[in-house]
């Protein structure tokens, strides 16, 4: 087949403001270390690149683990390593699903021949503590996995206390932080985690393709114990470990540019300071709250619930969900999410994540949201603007 490559045009995107469920925009900082000349994967200087993003990965995770690295994949490669390196078959594992990402959980632990045993609460509501409680005490499980910040509903998971209730029982504390890492408080060894996952993309503002993963000694001693090898050749930890620590062995070949990345973005984080940066979020996402719920729109999620960096938004009755979200597209250049699942034409998801988590995109998009609802005849009250106008005022 003969093709003519003038027939295919420069990449040339549109400029969005990225205010779904991932991806958050990425500053030209990031970019720009991006686009660094290429080097080898065994070069001296790209180990010491490596050593210097294990540091900053800890100080971001909160931990001394001294496993704590990206993993090459998106968040959903973070998820399978944690899983098949702590999970042999016939492993009793507690899933907690209250979303999309708890249900892949359970997912991959079926795949994996563990013995799932489910905690499920509706879409939009915590699980329940004592009913993870007593799942734990009606198994021997190897692994609690629960999910942090579930992007499909907004739904933050109070963490405090599973990890006891999971090392009363000898098991494993597994915790997804994908969209929590970076925009809110995650202490992995103040809150007892013994394994982790997040992705680049979401509130860390680097573009998808790497998945920082954090394990214990605990887990890793797990991972030594086990008696079958890890299903996956690529994610097995007991190897790669070996590339990313003093032996240096060769693994596979890591995704140099976009480490650089990483790093940039590392240090990006490092310099607003881990404090700063959550008030930052917590700020936008209230401010946010007050403007839609001022239009009278309504939350799905209970306020002391809600994530500050993922905000999900009902729709009214009889609004077209997809005709809302092109016309903020097309017209503003506005991306959100729509419902995943049960959720699906129910909920637009809004994600203040990140880069993107500014005052500025807070007001554009009330002012959008505001417009496209009125030139599609739906009902909004004024003083959207003004709402959020006054929760700025306040800090």
């Amino acid at each position: 087949m003969n093709i003519d490559a003038y027939d295919f045009r420069d990449i040339n995107p549109d400029e969005r403001i990225l205010m779904g469920p991932g991806p958050s925009n990425v500053p030209s900082r990031i970019l720009q270390a991006m686009a660094e000349p290429c080097i080898g994967h065994l070069d001296p200087y790209f180990f010491s690149m490596m050593n210097e993003v294990q540091q900053l990965l800890r100080h971001l995770f909160q931990t001394n683990n001294p496993l704590t690295i990206p993993i090459s994949g998106t968040g959903s490669a973070g998820m399978e390593t944690c899983l098949v390196n702590l999970i042999e078959p016939g492993d009793e594992v507690v899933v907690c699903v209250n979303g999309v990402f708890g249900t892949r959980m359970a997912d991959i632990v079926n795949r994996i021949g563990g013995s799932l045993i489910r905690v499920d609460a509706p879409w939009g509501k915590t699980i329940d503590p004592e009913a993870i409680q007593k799942a734990l005490k009606g198994c021997t499980p190897k692994v609690l996995a629960v999910v942090h910040a579930e992007t499909s509903t907004g739904v933050c998971q109070p963490l405090e206390g599973l990890a006891d209730m999971a090392h009363n029982v000898g098991a494993l504390f597994l915790v997804d932080t994908v969209t929590s890492l970076g925009g809110m408080d995650v202490s992995l060894d103040r809150t007892k985690i013994d394994a982790a996952y997040s992705g680049t993309q979401k509130c860390i503002s680097c573009p998808p393709g790497l998945s920082p993963i954090s394990f214990s000694d605990a887990a890793m001693e797990a991972l030594g114990k086990r008696k079958t090898s890890v299903v996956s050749w690529y994610f097995d930890l007991s190897m790669v470990k070996s590339y990313w620590g003093e032996e240096r062995r060769y693994h596979h070949t890591a995704p140099i540019n976009m480490i650089y990345g990483f790093r940039e973005a590392l240090r990006i984080i490092a310099e607003e300071g881990l404090e700063r940066r959550f008030k930052r979020h917590l700020l936008n996402h209230r401010a946010l709250v007050a403007g839609i719920e001022t239009m009278g729109l309504s939350m799905l999620v209970p306020e002391s619930e809600r994530l500050p960096m993922l905000n999900a938004v009902c729709i009214p009755d009889g609004v077209d969900d997809i005709k809302i979200r092109k016309a903020l597209l097309n017209d503003f250049g506005i991306e959100i999410g729509g419902g995943l699942g049960e959720l699906a034409g129910k909920i637009w998801r809004v994600g203040l994540m990140g880069h993107t988590s500014r005052r500025r995109n807070v007001v554009l998009f009330l002012s959008a949201l505001e417009t496209v609802l009125r030139a599609e005849h739906v009902k909004v009250e004024p003083g959207a603007l003004d709402s959020a106008a006054a929760v700025y005022e306040e800090k």
